[in-house]
């Protein structure tokens, strides 16, 4: 199996121009608080390829799920989430509201997004980390840097 694994990385590095292994880096998630984070969430993952050159614009993306749901191409492989399927009442408005809310993206979005994923922290307010903290019983927000200091002894 490892030899078959290694044939077709080369083969699939060979025959699109890539280096490298096929899926570099290890798979990263975290929690999502509600629907505004959830819809963030969407807006941060269409606009990857163009965070990365990739494409001029969102829709450029072949794969993107941009063209399921800011333009209405069907894609079987694609069931709108509930939050979705709350921007409108009618297809037509969702589409346009998907597309404005793709065009609203900011930077400090995109940072802070990259960070949540990077350190795999709770995406939503201080109370939803909170009780996430309490749930599993462990802190989930960065402590200081270093080592910690030496307490002196009082005499």
């Amino acid at each position: 199996m490892q030899s078959l694994g290694r044939r077709y990385v080369r083969y699939i590095n060979d025959t699109y121009g890539r280096t490298g292994t096929l899926w570099e880096g290890r798979y990263k998630s975290h929690l999502v608080a509600d629907d505004e984070h959830l819809l963030r969430c969407y807006r941060y993952i269409e606009l990857n390829p163009v965070r990365a050159g990739m494409v001029s614009h969102a829709g450029g993306y072949r794969w993107s799920s941009y063209h399921h749901n800011a333009l209405g191409r069907a894609d079987p492989l694609i069931r709108p989430h509930v939050c979705y399927s709350c921007l409108a009442r009618s297809e037509a408005e969702r589409q346009h509201a998907y597309r404005e809310l793709v065009q609203q993206a900011c930077d400090e979005d995109a940072s802070r997004f990259s960070n949540h994923m990077r350190h795999q922290r709770p995406m939503g307010s201080d109370r939803f980390r909170a009780a996430i903290e309490v749930q599993l019983g462990r802190k989930l927000t960065p402590g200081k840097v270093g080592r910690p200091r030496k307490q002196r002894p009082e005499n």
